[in-house]
Order: structure tokens, then sequence, then C-alpha cells
């Protein structure tokens, strides 16, 4: 039986994250977008899905860099696992296709909750 993905599992994916693959985080995020979508597993994640992309796609346009690295490689070895439907279950199994996403997806939220919530608040212009 597969461990359940955890905040260790994101930290070691995240290691190997490279430039290229927040390019294509950014490029996918039209694609990511729809996977938080108002059906299906992902649904109660709709806005820390799109607060992830944002803040990669800030990071990489350079509007905002108040964020470790580590934090941003941690979301988009997330988000390209997300994308990915050949990932610990297989994303064409119905319902137990996308129980994998929804668990690294939370892992990843508890272990860059201070990073995404001192974005939001930049974002909403409560910070400078």
């Amino acid at each position: 039986m597969l461990n359940k993905p955890n905040e260790e599992y994101i930290k070691a994916g995240a290691q190997k994250v490279t430039e290229k693959d927040v390019e294509k985080v950014v490029n996918k995020s039209e694609e990511l977008q729809k996977k938080f979508s108002a059906k299906g597993p992902l649904a109660r994640f709709i806005e820390d899905g799109q607060l992830l992309i944002a803040i990669v796609k800030d990071y990489r346009s350079k509007a905002y860099r108040q964020v470790p690295y580590g934090a941003i490689a941690s979301i988009v070895f997330t988000l390209i696992y997300v994308l990915n439907p050949f990932d610990l279950m297989p994303d064409m199994l119905p319902v137990i296709g996308q129980v994998d996403d929804v668990a690294v997806l939370g892992a990843c939220l508890l272990l860059v909750e201070q990073d995404l919530h001192k974005y939001k608040d930049w974002k909403l212009g409560k910070v400078d």
C-alpha cells in the first residue's frame, strides 16, 4: 500500500524543482484552473488553487518575491503533481484518481500556509 503523501513528500519533491518547472506551471495555468473547478474532489480548494497559481505567476514575474524559494518550489511541485494524470493513482480512475491529488494539495497547503497568508494580504493590498 502506498504511503499517504505528506509534508516530507512535498519537501523532497520540491528539492527537484527547476526554473523550467516554474515556467511550466505558469504556461499551464489555464489547465490548472480547470482542475480547480466547481466539480470534482478539488472543488473545495478552488480559492487555494487560484492563490497557488497566482503566487507562482507573481514570483516568476518578480512582482512578489517576499516568499522563500522553498515555498515556491513546494507549490510548483504540487501543481505539477495535480497536472500529471499518471501520478500515484491515475486520474482516469473515477474519484479515487483524484484522492492523491487532494492529499498532496492538502499537505502543500499546510506546508506553505503562512507564506500563502502573507501573499494573500499583499495581493489584497493589506501589506506593502
